[in-house]
């Protein structure tokens, strides 16, 4: 990208513009950050006259922001090259797991699991001849307090009113399911025939929906107290992740196929029961369904968080969901008495 290219993107999380190099600690702030958010793997940046925990910065968006104490261990994580996900859990002990969930999961897709596989995963651990849960087993099972979906449909185009509200909890696969079934019953679902076939179809196709709600499931930082949130307006539905990009990437390069995984543990248990196919295929598969169908779709990072975006298409007096609607006006006589009594 030539300079002319980044003046136009403006500022961001690897970009800042400077009228001239300052001579205070400013300049040592923007170093820190840039380090520690897009680079900076291998030992956390910092002001070292006001130590580790005073002045260590990462760049979030496009201002340098002053490190918590949670950044400052995840930073360590980095350097070690481990997920928080991957580290011992003390809290819950591994008999408080109903390990037969996760066997139920891979029984679905004719494959088996016992103790060993799930130590091969790393989802339990040996410790002092002992066996412990990760904070991974304990992310899937839905243990830690924000491990939550909160789905919400507005009347209009703002948070002023609520129709439908829910709270989903459990464990992983449950979440995901009642989070999808909670979409399905506020999107309009088309039907038309095609042929001689009845043809349904939500509005936003339910594979795009799907995708990024597996995402934000697996990708998200649960180091943070906040939840997952997808909220449902007469315009748009959006689906708000915790965490912004990991390692700095940019929207160009995850749309390009480039994945970097925050939990490396959860990715792979869910890659391992065929919930996703390949790293880094979700977006386009997501920008690729919504084109085919005509659907404005936008991913956006703001600050630590990342918003998925689907514009839902207007609903005009003409337009008639839920309803069979043939696909040709060309029907004899009788095609069109079938077409009436299904309508």
């Amino acid at each position: 990208m030539n300079l002319k290219e980044l003046i136009i993107q403006g500022e961001n999380k690897r970009v800042e513009f400077k009228e001239q190099l300052p001579k205070n600690d400013s300049i040592v702030k923007t170093i820190i950050s840039f380090s520690n958010t897009s680079g900076g793997k291998l030992l956390p940046y910092y002001l070292k006259k006001e130590g580790k925990n005073n002045r260590t910065y990462i760049r979030i968006g496009a201002t340098n922001r002053k490190a918590s104490f949670d950044n400052i261990v995840e930073l360590e994580r980095q350097r070690r090259n481990i997920s928080f996900d991957e580290e011992e859990n003390f809290e819950y002990a591994l008999e408080s797991f109903d390990l037969n969930i996760i066997y139920q999961e891979f029984k679905k897709i004719g494959k088996s699991c016992d103790v060993e596989k799930l130590k091969n995963m790393k989802l339990i651990r040996e410790l002092n001849d002992k066996l412990m849960a990760t904070n991974a087993l304990a992310i899937v099972f839905g243990k830690l307090d924000n491990v939550m979906i909160k789905c919400a449909r507005f009347k209009g185009t703002s948070m002023e009113t609520f129709i439908d509200k829910k709270e989903f909890t459990g464990n992983l696969f449950d979440i995901l399911e009642e989070s999808i079934k909670f979409l399905q019953n506020h999107l309009h679902l088309n039907a038309k025939i095609e042929g001689l076939r009845r043809v349904e179809k939500y509005e936003i196709p339910l594979l795009a929906l799907r995708e990024i709600v597996l995402n934000a499931i697996i990708h998200r930082d649960y180091t943070r107290n906040s939840d997952i949130k997808i909220a449902i307006y007469d315009d748009i539905v959006e689906i708000i992740s915790v965490g912004g990009f990991v390692n700095g990437l940019t929207i160009d390069e995850i749309s390009n196929g480039r994945s970097e995984l925050r939990n490396k543990v959860v990715a792979n248990l869910f890659k391992e029961l065929n919930f996703i196919e390949s790293w880094g295929s979700g977006v386009e598969k997501v920008r690729k369904s919504c084109f085919e169908n005509g659907i404005k779709f936008e991913l956006i990072e703001k600050g630590s968080f990342v918003e998925a975006v689907f514009y839902r298409p207007k609903v005009s007096e003409t337009t008639d969901y839920d309803r069979i609607v043939p696909n040709n006006a060309e029907l004899n006589s009788e095609e069109e008495k079938i077409i009436n009594f299904l309508n």
